[in-house]
């Protein structure tokens, strides 16, 4: 029962649909119940066979041929209420797997960041997709299952008892001996299928990370190495689904075996007392009958658990999102007061990710309604961290951010959110048309306000230029348009969002300089009128920046505008410096 706790839990998602499951018992228990008397009825009529030839009489055959009737009646009711359970159960199965995704989904628009930052995202995907698929499969299968064999079971050795109690009793020693081998064999692969289902989310993991960079490892000649790597991940999801499958295997010729021997008993023991005449013949043959609808339902059990240890594995791992702790909420949201200006105060602020190394110890700066603020720093120094921040993706450990006065931890995250508009240095785009792409900053954007925002950008042209124009197609992988003409549409997404604050962070890092101009001269017209915090290696970008903080180990070391901080001749102008020198960037 340990091994399969955290399937009771899908009962939850069944209760929704518990009158039609009642049904499904129903027409569970009718299939049973029809399956346990067609022995029964099928060895009446050899028994009287049996009894007209010992006679000397003429086969009954008016008798017979009612037999025959009731044979197929039973027969046909039997197939008729496993039907009906069949279709039923499916029902309530796929019902209760549909409400299992949409609680997953709810789920992980409510997870915090930091959740995807610690956990593959293929990981994650096997979760939502391997992993449902493997419970919904088991659902299907074990639930009306394990009813039959159980109830099945019940009948045939009720009907046993009812022929002869001393045979019930030889053939009832095959039920304890099948279960104790099921329990010391399930004991020892259950570890087996829940290191299975890990290695399995690792798998999906690797491949999703190395599928998507590709070309990278193709530019760097990684191939052989990738490849050794995946051998590892993948002999481990073999040798782990080997032990699982083999040792669950295991169950079902163990638990035949005890069959075998209760067949050979029940035929010896049945013989003889035929022979004395304690039983007739056709009871014997239903007798024997029954001996296999016992072994039957046990072997189907044995069969269904390794289904439901698979299941078992799976639906753990999908508990372990459901139970993630979500983003943390507010007993009562301030709101930010109207209209929105775009101050910005960093009060004290610490952070870390790790509380055993702290990022981020007493940070504290100011931004006004309007100004542009360059953060600039070596990798490592908390820049990205600071946008982290800012967009609530992390919450401080102490000290307050605040927009307009207003602490943002005592706001709703989605408040917060709605008030930035970012454009990153990985442009993300979806599958759809470059007019949806754009929208997705303001779903309720007429056309106008698209191709304007587009204008804005200076991706207009571009778009004119392609098939179909604003209405082509991008792909799932986004690479039938260029890394800087995804830099443009990203823009445009955020212009057509028009945000108060406005966040760049490395948005010209990996375009050529020409591009660089372009995508520069674009983000000045969105940054007009707006707060903007700027993250840029290329020190040359910032040089009208109203604020550069300089970072350097979660800290601010300097700030001030740009001839301010070359002047000081500190970590800021030895950068710059630097970076003419070099003819490059820094990182």
């Amino acid at each position: 029962m340990n091994a399969f706790s955290s399937l009771t839990r899908l009962f939850h998602y069944i209760k929704p649909y518990r009158h039609k499951f009642a049904l499904v018992m129903f027409f569970t228990v009718s299939t049973v119940a029809t399956n346990a008397a067609l022995p029964y009825v099928v060895g009446l009529p050899t028994t009287e066979i049996t009894k007209n030839v010992a006679n000397g009489e003429a086969l009954n055959f008016d008798y017979i041929i009612k037999c025959l009737i009731a044979i197929i009646v039973v027969g046909l009711a039997y197939c008729l209420a496993q039907l009906v359970a069949g279709i039923l159960m499916a029902e309530v199965v796929q019902s209760a797997m549909y409400d299992l995704r949409e609680d997953i989904d709810t789920k992980i628009n409510r997870l915090p960041v930091a959740y995807f930052d610690r956990n593959q995202q293929g990981n994650i995907l096997s979760r939502v997709t391997n992993d449902v698929d493997a419970v919904s499969g088991a659902m299907q299968q074990t639930l009306t299952g394990i009813v039959t064999a159980v109830l099945g079971i019940i009948m045939a050795v009720s009907m046993m008892f009812y022929i002869n109690w001393k045979m019930a009793l030889v053939a009832m020693i095959m039920i304890p001996l099948s279960f104790i081998i099921s329990r010391i064999i399930i004991g020892i692969s259950q570890k087996y299928f829940q290191n299975m289902q890990n290695a399995l989310g690792d798998l999906n993991g690797f491949v999703q990370e190395n599928m998507t960079g590709f070309a990278v490892l193709k530019v760097y000649g990684r191939e052989k190495q990738t490849l050794e790597n995946f051998k590892k991940v993948n002999y481990n999801v073999r040798n782990n689904g080997f032990k699982a499958s083999f040792i669950s295997g295991l169950m079902n010729p163990l638990v035949s075996l005890t069959a075998y021997l209760a067949y050979i008993a029940i035929a010896v023991m049945g013989g003889h007392y035929v022979i004395a005449g304690v039983i007739v013949v056709g009871q014997l043959q239903a007798f024997i009958q029954y001996i296999w609808q016992v072994s039957q339902p046990l072997g189907n059990i044995t069969q269904l658990s390794t289904v439901l240890q698979a299941a078992s594995a799976a639906s753990r791992r999908v508990f372990e999102i459901l139970d993630e702790p979500e983003e943390s909420l507010n007993e009562e949201n301030v709101p930010l007061p109207t209209p929105v200006q775009g101050n910005v105060t960093f009060d004290h602020v610490a952070f870390s990710y790790d509380p055993k190394n702290p990022l981020i110890t007493d940070l504290s700066f100011e931004v006004k309604a309007g100004q542009t603020v360059a953060v600039v720093g070596p990798t490592g120094a908390g820049k990205t961290t600071l946008i982290n921040l800012l967009m609530r993706f992390y919450d401080v450990d102490s000290g307050a951010i605040k927009i307009d006065g207003v602490d943002t931890k005592s706001m709703d995250r989605s408040e917060v959110r709605s008030v930035f508009g970012m454009v990153l240095q990985d442009a993300w785009l979806y599958e759809g048309t470059i007019a949806d792409n754009i929208r997705f900053g303001h779903l309720e954007a007429t056309d106008y306000e698209v191709v304007d925002a587009a204008k804005t950008a200076n991706v207009d042209h571009f778009i004119r230029t392609m098939p179909d124009g604003y209405e082509m197609t991008i792909n799932a992988e986004g690479n039938n348009v260029s890394l800087g003409q995804k830099q443009l549409l990203t823009i445009a997404r955020a212009v057509i969002s028009n945000p108060k604050i406005l966040i760049l962070d490395e948005a010209t890092s990996s375009v050529d300089t020409r591009l660089e101009a372009l995508i520069q001269k674009a983000m000045d017209k969105v940054m007009e009128g707006r707060t903007s915090f700027v993250i840029a290696h290329r020190l040359s970008t910032i040089r009208d920046a109203d604020l550069i903080l300089v970072m350097n180990h979660g800290n601010i070391i300097e700030k001030g505008n740009h001839e301010t901080l070359l002047a000081q001749g500190g970590f800021y102008s030895k950068l710059y410096q630097s970076q003419f020198a070099e003819d490059g960037d820094y990182d």
